[in-house]
């Protein structure tokens, strides 16, 4: 068994959760909502945010709007739509819950 896919798709479970929290205060667009993965220590590839993003917009759960950059071409800004803050607090309810499984059967077999 390899370890190194076991822990990808550990992260990959939470990244749409991650990217949705991300845009949660504020609209980004790819390269902060990367660089705010990266500084959390979340090993992601610009290949899987876009396509994921793309989905995300396409479910509706995120628009975005286009702003001219003064460092180069415009940039695309991501934003939560009112379906994607909805989606985030039911996720948020459900991340809670299952860390708090998750911890409780961690640290009891921990201590035996």
């Amino acid at each position: 068994m390899n370890i190194e896919n076991t822990k990808a798709q550990m992260r990959k479970g939470i990244l749409e959760f991650c990217i949705l929290s991300v845009l949660k205060d504020k609209d980004c667009y790819t390269s902060e909502i990367l660089d705010t993965l990266k500084d959390a220590k979340l090993l992601v590839v610009e290949g899987t945010v876009y396509p994921l993003l793309t989905r995300l917009k396409n479910d509706e759960l995120l628009s975005y709007r286009w702003e001219e950059s003064t460092s180069g071409p415009p940039r695309k800004y991501y934003r939560l739509t009112e379906l994607g803050n909805d989606f985030l607090k039911e996720l948020t309810v459900t991340w809670k819950e299952l860390s708090e499984a998750v911890n409780i059967i961690t640290n009891k077999n921990s201590h035996e």
